[in-house]
């Protein structure tokens, strides 16, 4: 229940506590697969695509249902959505700690993700629904801060499990956090808030999750070898279905992506703003932390350490984001976060390389933690701004879109250049040996295919595993480097998107304010 003079719920922190909490195990359980990763890919002997894919299946699974999801919580019962989530997100996670092989693994990924899309965007629709005017951009600036801080914050933990324990551990860790917020739902997040009564677009929502999944996939299996026809099949299966999806939206009585909604600029522009943002950050730490323990033979608890700069940068400076946004805009703010990725993204271009110092790999940690800090609230504010609280749904789905599309997609993109950049670069350095003839093509094979392989084939000969292990992190730093120069074009294009795009904060004002008077007028 909201108390109207005050525009927030009663017992608004232990309401926002626990809807804290529950976003902790969606964006705990999205970062702690990237330092294990390594260990990951020796006990299963993966190939790098392997890899990309169980760092990104909990992206897929949460990025395919997220606008589905959202919708059905908003017509049937938001706290419903909460606790359907977490209560699945312990056997998805069990099943990840314990799973026998990479695909399963995959698989559990996938549930785990699922899980998250259940509870996940209900979170941002709660808020959206309980709070208003500053106190909602305040809650979301510790919403998108302490959630964006965990993210960070998941590598230190991972790190520190793999220490003492086994790789599976990572995936255990997160089921007694998810129990505790389960029980704090119950207890203190009020029920049916705001909610639609309009039917929900099924076939829409499964047109959504058909598109988003084959997207992914092809991505990822494109730079590999053998699989252009899989990649291919996948990508047009991907066209089809954002036509269909365009199609039924624009169709249906009471549709699941409300076009209309969509084509307001401060929803669209931050829409896109968003992806690349979170995008960025997911790719960049999925890729650094297999640098730290790959190329300067990081421990996994040094590794996950070495992001905590990341992590506290951004939580000291989105409470300072949501001033901005009052004071300045959200295109003001947006514009100064992408500043900082990109500073962050050029350090990791041009100083992180084979004998970086751990102050260069802070630094540029701490460039991508302010950016974050600074464009997340902004992007997400305007969003949940643009819309009737009715289709808050919508709204928080898009948010979630934001960071889990954008992490799919930007992962892996930027992970398809690592593989594609790493295998030919130890492809070349075989072929410039001149002992090449020596090589069986299995024994190339397992070397070019991941750094896990490498790794694998140099304990095999220990008299050569100097030399592969110095050409396999040549190989790791020529593919990052192709992965951080697209990530930099990638976010120059977005800030010039906001920058030509986006209002500036009195014609944003304006714009909220006619959107709103529309929607009224509407209901």
């Amino acid at each position: 229940m909201t108390t109207p003079d005050q525009g927030r719920p009663t017992r608004a922190p232990l309401v926002l506590t626990s809807l804290i909490l529950v976003a902790a195990v969606a964006n705990l359980n999205l970062a702690v697969a990237n330092v294990a990763l390594p260990d990951i890919g020796k006990a299963f002997d993966a190939t790098q695509t392997s890899l990309n894919l169980i760092a990104v299946g909990y992206s897929l699974g949460l990025a395919a249902s997220v606008l589905y999801l959202g919708a059905i919580g908003d017509r049937y019962g938001r706290k419903n959505m909460l606790l359907l989530g977490m209560g699945l997100s312990v056997p998805a996670s069990l099943v990840a700690g314990l799973a026998p092989n990479e695909g399963i693994l995959f698989l559990a990924r996938v549930i785990g993700g699922v899980s998250a899309g259940l509870a996940y965007p209900t979170t941002l629709a709660l808020i959206t629904a309980l709070w208003s005017g500053a106190g909602r951009t305040r809650a979301i600036a510790l919403w998108s801060s302490i959630g964006g801080g965990l993210t960070a914050l998941g590598p230190l933990v991972a790190g520190s499990l793999l220490e003492g324990f086994f790789w599976g551990s990572v995936f255990l860790v997160t089921i007694p956090l998810a129990l505790v917020a389960l029980g704090l739902t119950i207890v203190f997040v009020p029920s049916h808030v705001n909610e639609s009564t309009d039917p929900v677009d099924h076939l829409g929502g499964m047109v959504s999750v058909v598109l988003v999944g084959s997207l992914v996939i092809g991505i990822n299996f494109a730079p590999v070898d053998g699989m252009t026809t899989v990649a291919v099949s996948a990508l047009a299966i991907a066209v089809a279905s954002g036509a269909g999806f365009v199609i039924r939206q624009l169709r249906a009585r009471n549709p699941l992506f409300d076009l209309r909604i969509a084509r307001r600029r401060t929803f669209w522009v931050a829409a896109v703003a968003g992806i690349i943002v979170f995008g960025t950050l997911m790719g960049t730490m999925y890729i650094s932390q297999q640098y730290l323990q790959n190329v300067l033979g990081y421990s996994t608890l040094a590794a996950g350490s070495a992001a905590l700069p990341a992590a506290l940068v951004m939580v000291l400076v989105a409470p300072q984001s949501a001033k901005l946004v009052e004071s300045h805009g959200a295109r003001f703010t947006l514009l100064l976060g992408y500043v900082a990725i990109v500073l962050g993204l050029v350090v990791a271009l041009m100083m992180w390389d084979a004998d970086a110092h751990y102050w260069v790999v802070a630094l540029g940690f701490m460039f991508l933690g302010a950016g974050v800090g600074l464009a997340g609230t902004p992007a997400s504010h305007s969003l949940t701004g643009s819309v009737p609280v009715s289709r808050a749904g919508m709204a928080s789905g898009t948010a979630d879109l934001q960071r889990d599309l954008g992490g799919a997609i930007v992962q892996s993109i930027l992970g398809a250049l690592l593989t594609a950049g790493y295998s030919a670069s130890f492809a070349a350095t075989i072929a410039a040996n001149p002992q090449a003839s020596s090589v069986s093509e299995p024994t190339q094979a397992a070397l070019e295919k991941s750094f896990a392989g490498a790794a694998n084939i140099a304990e095999r000969y220990p008299q050569y595993a100097q030399q592969i292990i110095a050409a396999a992190r040549a190989a790791f730093l020529d593919g990052d480097t192709r992965a951080y120069a697209a990530a930099i074009a990638i976010v120059l294009i977005g800030a010039a998107l906001v920058f030509f795009a986006f209002p500036k904060r009195d014609a944003e004002r304006v714009l909220l304010a006619s959107y709103a008077a529309e929607d009224a007028r509407e209901a």
